[in-house]
């Protein structure tokens, strides 16, 4: 691993076989937990799923990841895999929730028959002994399928906690009787007894299900995160079943009274190819900070060429702040730009080799349409219009081709490279694009044209040993 030339520097992937959602993100006595979805032993088929766990003091230094699964589903209650789930500071500790997930053996549909899905509590506590700073106690089930309201479907998961004016709440992803997506409200005084209290639907039926509900909270509002599927005969979907996206409550309404959210307001979080089951959390001192998935659930693209024996990857850490109209920003946090290391500075139609493929680039001031191009396989341009993130070479984007974004007024763009992953920000993150890539050249080439300063930092690798 430590050889292979798609490994990155900034972003967390496995050493062996497959990562999707992050989990359990958190912060605990100064140490960030980054849990995700992971199956040490893909692409056998039918490989179990649990956790995996990577930990950091900077969000750019990063040790885990190669010790085989955190969460294991070794249970009778998650046969079928530990699923997604939440992380809560409590009491010099974390509650880790997440979903158990068990498929019966026989002749069903698994939507309305022969899926169990229990919601999981494990208490950790914080302990320099162990690997992480944190042990993790032992599986305690709080809810199972009878648990949930009776128009429900088997598919529900993914459980999102938090704590409010003395009461425990949850939302979960859910799917009714009727196809459509949804998420429900749940009330605890203890976190770990739980009733019904409600329902969050949209205006108009909005996808059949709500996948990674997650509640944003930003100067005194809220933001209801969400992965709605069956999106793929909407206009803007390109063809995509699964997306990613918030919608703002409006003023003064709370997600825990339950609430009718207007699908109109609908954003998406990334106009990338890659982006799907983000999760945020609130840092020690104050930040909230989503990372994503830079993977698709049921995308043809598998996530690597067929010779590779890992598959995926998460985002950067991206601070979230509220920006206008109910927008959410999103920036690549702070600390990343430690690793900038040479600067360099190109003007209009120049170009640049880099001995690797890892670059932070920044565009600050654009004057009018311009042109990015990595490799001469990647083109990011802005034609006054549109924002584009377009492949020339199939080879290099797995037969992916473009993606767009309305973007009247470009008055910065920033673009992380990171040997297979590109993330691009536009105007201080209110539009993103989260894109896999695999380089067949050695040497990272970076051509502009534009009336534009462009200045490229070569990029450190915050990784280097923690896959040895």
């Amino acid at each position: 691993m430590s050889h292979d030339p798609f490994r990155m520097g900034f972003h967390l992937m496995p050493p062996v076989g497959w990562l999707n959602d992050p989990n359990g993100l958190c912060q605990l006595d100064g140490i960030y937990h980054v849990f995700h979805q992971y199956s040490p032993e893909w692409p056998t088929p039918n490989a179990p799923r649990g956790w995996g766990h990577f930990w950091s003091h900077d969000l750019v230094h990063w040790q885990g990841g190669s010790r085989g699964f955190a969460i294991a589903p070794d249970t009778a209650d998650e046969a079928s895999g530990a699923y997604s789930g939440c992380a809560v500071p409590f009491g010099g500790g974390v509650r880790l929730y997440y979903t158990g997930n068990v498929k019966e053996p026989g002749d069903f549909d698994y939507v309305h028959a022969g899926r169990r899905s229990a919601q999981i509590l494990i208490e950790a506590k914080a302990d320099p002994a162990s690997l992480g700073g944190i042990a993790l106690g032992e599986k305690n089930v709080l809810l199972r399928n009878a648990d949930y309201p009776a128009f429900c479907t088997c598919h529900v998961r993914d459980p999102k906690v938090w704590r409010e004016n003395g009461s425990w709440w949850m939302l979960l992803g859910a799917r009714d009787l009727d196809d459509r997506g949804l998420a429900l409200v749940l009330r605890s005084g203890d976190g770990c007894t739980w009733d019904n209290a409600g329902t969050v639907r949209p205006t108009s039926p909005f996808g059949y299900m709500w996948e990674c509900p997650d509640r944003i909270e930003l100067e005194g509002r809220e933001w209801l995160s969400f992965c709605p599927q069956g999106m793929r005969d909407l206009p803007w979907a390109n063809d995509v079943d699964d997306q990613s996206g918030y919608v703002p409550l409006p003023e003064g309404e709370r997600l825990a009274a339950g609430a009718e959210v207007d699908a109109r307001t609908f954003r998406r979080w990334d106009y990338g190819f890659d982006f799907y089951a983000p999760q945020s959390f609130v840092d020690e001192s104050g930040r909230t900070i989503l990372i994503g998935w830079m993977g698709m659930p049921e995308a043809d693209f598998a996530g690597a060429p067929n010779d590779m024996t890992w598959c995926h990857c998460l985002t950067v850490p991206r601070e979230v702040t509220a920006g206008k109209d109910g927008a959410l920003l999103q920036r690549p946090v702070h600390e990343l730009e430690s690793l900038r290391d040479k600067r360099h500075e190109l003007a209009d139609g120049g170009s640049l080799t880099l001995g690797e493929h890892r670059a932070d680039v920044l565009l600050a001031h654009p004057e009018g349409p311009l042109e990015l191009l990595l490799d001469d396989a990647l083109v990011i341009s802005w034609d006054g219009a549109e924002l584009v993130l377009r492949f020339t070479d199939e080879a290099v984007g797995c037969e992916r081709a473009e993606r767009t974004a309305a973007c009247n007024d470009l008055r910065n763009l920033r673009v992380l490279v990171d040997n297979s992953a590109v993330e691009v920000f536009a105007n201080d993150g209110e539009l993103a694009f989260a894109t896999r890539w695999f380089p067949r050249s050695d040497n990272l080439r970076i051509d502009t044209k534009g009336q534009s300063l462009c200045i490229i930092w070569e990029m450190g690798d915050g990784m280097a040993g923690t896959y040895e």
